[in-house]
């Protein structure tokens, strides 16, 4: 193999190490590096939990969202339908938003971001 191939080789091996070393950056993709949360996910996750007390944490997820780095959170409290969604600023740690979720509404949301993730896995632009 000649010196060439050999630096190709090693340059593709690193990246991809790189790559799959480092998952937190697979949650930021979308974000500028510049804009990376000051508010950890366990943070945010405490102060979500506290607005619905007795709920557990069904999904969460780091999303930027009228231009603001917000934590979203799908909080299901036991023996209600559908679940609290309370998103939070990844920047300030302040609830944003809370809003109650129905059954239909959380399905029709699971679709659409299904559907987003395909167009993203065959370099349609998403959103």
């Amino acid at each position: 193999m000649n010196r060439s191939k050999q630096s190709f080789v090693l340059l593709v091996v690193t990246a991809f190490a790189i790559a799959i070393a480092n998952p937190a950056m697979a949650v930021t993709k979308h974000h500028a590096r510049s804009t990376r949360p000051k508010i950890s996910l366990k943070q945010a996750r405490t102060t979500a939990l506290a607005k619905v007390p007795g709920g557990k944490v069904v999904k969460h997820e780091l999303e930027r969202e009228n231009g603001k780095l917000i934590y979203s959170f799908d909080i299901r409290v036991p023996k209600q339908p559908g679940v609290e969604e309370v998103q939070v600023d990844a920047m300030t740690g302040e609830v944003v938003s809370q809003t109650h979720e129905s059954a239909a509404k959380e399905k029709q949301e699971a679709r659409q971001e299904k559907t987003e993730t395909q167009k993203d896995s065959t370099g349609t632009p998403g959103h």
